[in-house]
């Protein structure tokens, strides 16, 4: 049997609100709420459960969302639409720049509660 991840779990304040943020961003759209969670089905068939958490810190968590050309400029253009903040480096010190790493492009940026999305057009070492 080969190994795949099916879905992980998002903890957030609002799971609507957060899980509609990153489909926004991304040209996505959300699923149905299922039981506590609403679920963001990206194109490998992999979703991400966002999950409300009442109380207690959330630990920021990374995500990173390998996107094709195309859709990294249809994402950009909304990430600037919206006024988010986006940075160039994983340490988002590099702010309002992107990467050209390994002959792509990529960007970072927080969600509502904190975590970092990543986009990228190119694989690490590809």
């Amino acid at each position: 049997m080969s190994v795949e991840l099916n879905h992980t779990i998002v903890w957030c304040r609002d799971n609507r609100k957060s899980a509609e943020f990153l489909a926004e961003v991304l040209g996505l759209s959300t699923g149905a709420e299922t039981g506590p969670f609403v679920p963001v089905v990206l194109a490998n068939s992999v979703t991400l459960d966002f999950a409300t958490v009442d109380e207690g810190p959330i630990a920021s968590q990374h995500y990173a969302f390998l996107i094709s050309e195309a859709e990294f400029d249809a994402s950009f253009a909304r990430i600037e639409e919206r006024g988010i903040a986006y940075f160039a480096d994983p340490h988002m010190r590099r702010a309002g720049e992107i990467n050209r790493s390994d002959g792509g492009r990529g960007l970072y940026f927080r969600d509502p509660d904190g975590h970092s999305m990543e986009l990228m057009t190119r694989p690490y070492g590809g």
